[in-house]
């Protein structure tokens, strides 16, 4: 029997405690804190691990994202940025 295109085959569903969400912040940004609730909110209720970075601590961090800050990354791809949406998150957690 002949494989099946990956085109045609589903992505098999990824629990959310399966899923890591990564904060990327600096110290002293009201744009990040209110991203911080929106995230300690969702992933609390989903039981979705997380972590913030700090761009001040990290080079990589800051050159590729320091005009965007705060930004979301949903197992290190970029979700969002500035403003996050609660409802987004929820869904691209649960939905994946």
């Amino acid at each position: 029997m002949a494989c099946m295109s990956p085109f045609f085959r589903r992505k098999s569903p990824v629990s959310p405690q399966d899923r890591l969400v990564t904060l990327v912040r600096k110290p002293g940004c009201h744009l990040c804190d209110d991203a911080q609730s929106v995230v300690e909110r969702v992933c609390g209720d989903l039981g979705v691990p997380w972590e913030a970075r700090d761009i001040t601590e990290d080079q990589r961090l800051h050159d590729r994202y320091w005009e965007q800050i705060p930004v979301v990354l949903v197992d290190g791809e970029q979700h969002t940025f500035w403003r996050v949406n609660e409802e987004r998150l929820r869904k691209a957690l649960v939905e994946g």
